[in-house]
């Protein structure tokens, strides 16, 4: 059974109860007995549900939750750097609040804020994307959840507000024809010019290229391996080389021991030692001069997956080569194979045909019935 008490020189009620014969003590922050009386009440409810004593939710901050987020991200080696970002923007908005204190409301301000456009020091900015927004919620989500797994747990799941995802266009339009291809790259510097041939022929992941190793380079064999866990999916894969991508790493190989570089990466920087952290504004620069408008370097890969389907490459092998894990890929980048719409054409022509025959038969013959 619970008590109400006032401690020395404190305005405000307390109240005093029991757990599995451990003692909780609690401030009502009231200086009204009524309020005090209804908290111990809750308390009460709480334990006899089997649940812990509301006392260890209300003490627990977002931030808290962040860090805890942060630290899973790094044992596990999985996007540290982005989840950097997401809790750089949730911050924002949910720094230092109560877990408790974090309603639905707050989730609708939060979304609308980050989709708002507005004027920063005279500019429009844009607003977040929706997919942008989203991934943030998710990392929000995997916060709740992992506070609720601690033991004891930091989050009641209970009073966790439902997160609803925004709806995205998850249809990727950007690709490269020939033409544009042959014009960016011909505005690009030297050294960015064969890292975009290789991410066109392999389609793989602008980190994975640029991650490359000469130790995962077999040009005799005409074999690249990325080896299991440097991945995205934690999956290993081989790519086969035709003999022009040979010629083009083996070129690649030689420049760099006749400049004296000698470097573990593939494709270095401008120095030719370090390996290249970005190459945002000579990408932007030569976008601009061969006309193209905003491109992204992942449209390397969407055209490395719609290539290979065009070439009669089976989905399941150009998934292989490119590292996508499930078949949506194809949904996403709205890749469908002209053979097979070719394909759809012809069957239902000839079903039509087939249709066309029956009916001129049923005619003939009632015609026949009625002479």
């Amino acid at each position: 059974m619970g008590t109400i008490y006032k401690r020395k020189n404190s305005d405000f009620y307390w109240v005093r109860y029991y757990k599995d014969g451990k003692c909780y003590r609690e401030s009502s922050k009231s200086d009204l007995k009524s309020v005090a009386k209804e908290l111990l009440k809750k308390r009460e409810g709480e334990i006899q549900k089997g649940a812990l004593p509301g006392i260890h939710f209300d003490r627990v901050k977002f931030n808290e939750l962040a860090e805890d987020f942060l630290w899973d991200r790094k044992v596990n080696n999985k996007g540290v750097k982005d989840a950097g970002y997401r809790l750089k923007q949730l911050e924002k908005h949910f720094g230092g609040m109560l877990v408790t204190r974090i309603t639905d409301t707050h989730l609708r301000k939060y979304i609308e804020g980050r989709l708002e456009e507005r004027y920063i020091k005279g500019k429009l900015k844009k607003g977040a994307a929706n997919a942008t927004v989203n991934r943030e919620l998710s990392a929000l989500k995997r916060m709740f959840n992992l506070g609720a797994q601690k033991r004891p747990p930091k989050v009641d799941m209970a009073q966790v507000p439902h997160i609803t995802m925004l709806v995205e266009d998850n249809v990727r339009k950007g690709f490269f024809e020939r033409g544009d291809y042959l014009q960016l790259v011909e505005a690009l510097p030297d050294y960015v010019k064969p890292i975009c041939h290789f991410a066109l022929w392999t389609g793989w992941r602008k980190q994975e290229v640029l991650g490359l190793t000469w130790d995962r380079v077999d040009l005799g064999e005409g074999i690249v391996r990325l080896e299991p866990g440097t991945t995205k999916n934690k999956k290993g894969r081989t790519v086969y080389l035709d003999e022009e991508m040979q010629t083009m790493l083996k070129d690649q190989r030689d420049r760099q021991r006749e400049a004296g570089k000698i470097t573990k990466w593939v494709f270095p920087g401008p120095d030719g030692l370090k390996r290249i952290a970005n190459f945002y504004k000579a990408w932007e620069k030569a976008c601009a001069e061969a006309g193209l408008g905003p491109k992204l370097f992942h449209d390397f890969r969407r055209t490395a997956v719609r290539d290979m389907v065009r070439a009669g490459i089976s989905e399941r092998t150009a998934m292989t080569i490119t590292g996508h894990q499930t078949r949506s890929v194809f949904d996403r980048y709205d890749i469908v194979s002209e053979a097979d719409l070719r394909d759809a054409a012809r069957k239902r022509r000839a079903h039509m045909d087939g249709q066309t025959s029956t009916v001129s038969s049923t005619v003939r013959q009632l015609n026949e019935k009625r002479t």
